[in-house]
């Protein structure tokens, strides 16, 4: 039996990186956010790794933060990822739709039309929309939770329904007989509940895995009974506490077995956002570079983290014997205990928050064989079927998969080729056409 190896994805968001101020940092052209080339770029070095998926989460509105920072997502999902499935062969694409604010049929129609034309590369990460400043752009208030989940529900059961309304096998296309289509495998869905509705069928034949894969980065109860009954992937939480990353994995496997489902069926990725450089302080220089207008704001917040009254004409000065002696990790912030680990190793207030404290990733620090060692111990520890790399800036991409990936690679950790050529192959989990039928 060979051995089970991680999984790896990436984020795809603005064409600059996670980090809201990435859009300063010199690698990075100021135009990124409205050229596809650099989304290009990113979804073939991910190619080049061998990574499953590019996840591209989507936020359907503005905040006051846009005044320094550039918008979390890309421009728009879907269209960006029909122009990388066009550019790529093999990595696969999680696109995020509000299960609110859209009709199942529309989303049915353009998640099912972009597995078939990326040839089944593509998944759905179905979720709810919350936030006031993105509800209010639909001309709605923000509905209940046990609402939004409930239509969340009826959305993927329908989706699902119009997904399988096109036989696997009624696409004749008979030059002789003239029969384009056997009719009798085109039937509507007739599917309705208290909020969506759709009569179906959508006329697009299936794709090389079936139909998309479904993800899901909810948490709670709710997200929780979401991922168990539809999801073959989770996103879930990132944090440097194993025992916490194994329990909340756990916790996603006991729901799909709860549905009637086999639990490797949904593989849980967490995320990490490493800080890369030849050595340790290479790494938290690059860091400090791209973070030097930040760091000044974020003193005090580090201060709070470890029960300090720190300001900023503290950031360059290495905390002394009785601030450290005092220092506490904040029990209500799961970034502090590293926080404190990072300061009593003697970094400033500024070299601390470069090492990626205040992330809420974990950030592994200096050269490749360290993010590689980091890994690996997450791996080994059990805490998730794969990892998902947040870069801060893009250029991280072709570090990572240059000078990382060949060494788990080495160290029989992570594949060295594609398993398929689809997204369900990718994951290993199994095809899907339709609803599935253990679920009543």
């Amino acid at each position: 039996m060979s051995q089970k190896t991680m999984l790896l994805s990436a984020t795809l968001s603005n064409g600059y990186g996670v980090q809201g101020q990435a859009w300063r940092a010199p690698e990075n052209h100021r135009s990124n956010f409205t050229d596809i080339d650099a989304q290009v770029k990113l979804a073939q070095a991910a190619e080049r790794g061998k990574f499953a998926f590019l996840f591209a989460p989507d936020f359907p509105g503005a905040g006051e933060e846009l005044a320094s920072q550039a918008p979390v997502s890309t421009l728009d999902p879907i269209v960006t990822l029909s122009v990388l499935a066009h550019q790529t062969t093999r990595v696969g694409f999680i696109a995020t739709g509000s299960t609110t604010f859209n009709e199942a049929y529309n989303l049915a129609r353009q998640f099912k039309a972009l597995d078939v034309l990326s040839r089944g590369r593509v998944g759905w990460n179905a979720v709810t929309t919350s936030a006031p400043n993105a509800v209010a752009n639909y001309g709605e208030r923000v509905r209940p939770r046990e609402q939004r989940y409930e239509r969340a529900h009826e959305m993927i059961q329908i989706v699902q329904a119009l997904w399988g309304s096109w036989g696997e096998d009624a696409w004749v296309h008979d030059v002789e007989t003239g029969q384009f289509l056997d009719m009798d495998q085109i039937q509507p869905i007739n599917l309705g509940g208290k909020h969506v509705a759709s009569r179906g069928p959508l006329a697009i034949p299936p794709s090389e895995q079936g139909q998309p894969v479904i993800a899901s980065a909810g948490g709670g109860e709710y997200g929780l009974g979401l991922a168990g009954r539809y999801a073959s992937v989770a996103v879930g939480s990132s944090t440097y506490d194993f025992d916490v990353t194994r329990r909340e994995r756990e916790m996603y496997r006991s729901a799909v077995r709860q549905a009637g489902r086999e639990a490797d069926e949904l593989k849980y990725f967490t995320g990490f956002m490493p800080v890369m450089g030849a050595t340790v302080e290479e790494a938290i220089g690059k860091r400090m570079q791209m973070d030097e207008h930040l760091a000044p704001q974020r003193v005090p917040v580090l201060g709070l983290m470890l029960g300090l009254s720190l300001d900023a004409s503290q950031a360059d000065e290495p905390l002394s014997a009785a601030q450290l002696e005092r220092a506490r990790a904040n029990p209500n912030d799961p970034r502090s205990a590293r926080a404190l680990e990072i300061a009593r190793q003697g970094w400033t207030p500024r070299e601390i928050l470069a090492h990626g404290v205040i992330d809420y990733a974990p950030s592994p620090v200096g050269p490749p064989e360290a993010i590689a060692d980091y890994l690996q111990e997450a791996f080994e520890a059990g805490i998730a079927d794969g990892f998902w790399l947040q870069q801060a800036t893009y250029a991280v991409a072709d570090e990572f998969v240059d000078e990382v990936v060949p060494i788990l690679q080495r160290r029989g950790l992570y594949h060295r080729d594609y398993r398929g050529a689809t997204l369900r192959e990718h994951l290993g989990v199994p095809r899907q056409y339709g609803q599935d039928p253990r679920l009543n």
